[in-house]
């Protein structure tokens, strides 16, 4: 599994379709978190909403890196399309990883606040709880699921956008649970839990639709 996870994200950096999540995430961070005055927590919650946007993004640009015709190939090489699909998601999963050490550790330097080891492990699984969260959904809107463009951004922005405004578990929870005064205890592992118990769904549903169709 390492060699075709280093295969999705060498797809990905040659294509480049990494830049434009990326840098809204970077801008993002830096506007909700530069010189900010309050709890840690509150700020690390700013992150934890950016990330998960920006990992339905990602992900949708680390499945489709390869065209339908590439994706054959490399299954008949990695033996199944399981292989191929479980790459896909531990290259987002890699990119979550990256993302959320920036989200702990810039607003860290770019703002007064108290820093504890809890609040920094407490916003660590909130960023990752949400950042899972949105690698589900982007699992969702890529090709083998939505094969045309520009229904994927349609179910990608109304699943984020949802997710959003309407708080849906588990990232709204979860966003609420740092944006309060209360403290997250065992709450946030919880959610944690759900947003895997996503990603194995999204999963299960994607590989099921992308066979069906071929």
């Amino acid at each position: 599994m390492t060699a075709l996870t280093r295969y999705a994200l060498s797809l990905l950096g040659r294509g480049q379709t990494y830049v434009p999540p990326l840098l809204l995430y970077a801008a993002a961070v830096v506007v909700l978190t530069t010189n900010d005055l309050g709890p840690l927590a509150g700020t690390y919650a700013a992150c934890a909403l950016t990330q998960f946007a920006c990992l339905v993004w990602l992900t949708v640009a680390v499945v489709n890196a390869q065209t339908p015709t590439q994706r054959a190939v490399t299954t008949v090489a990695a033996g199944s399309d399981r292989r191929v699909l479980l790459a896909d998601v531990l290259a987002a999963t890699v990119l979550c990883g990256l993302l959320t050490v920036v989200g702990l550790v810039y607003p860290v330097f770019s703002g007064e606040h108290e820093v504890t080891a809890a609040a920094v492990a407490v916003g660590a699984l909130a960023q990752v709880t949400c950042g899972v969260s949105g690698i589900a959904c982007g699992l969702l809107c890529a090709r083998p699921v939505v094969p045309r463009a520009g229904y994927a951004v349609v179910l990608a922005l109304a699943l984020t956008g949802g997710t959003v405004v309407a708080a849906l578990p588990p990232v709204g929870p979860v966003v609420r649970l740092l944006s309060g005064d209360e403290q997250p205890g065992g709450a946030l592992v919880l959610y944690a839990a759900a947003a895997v118990a996503q990603v194995a769904v999204a999963f299960a549903v994607a590989l099921t639709v992308s066979r069906r169709r071929s």
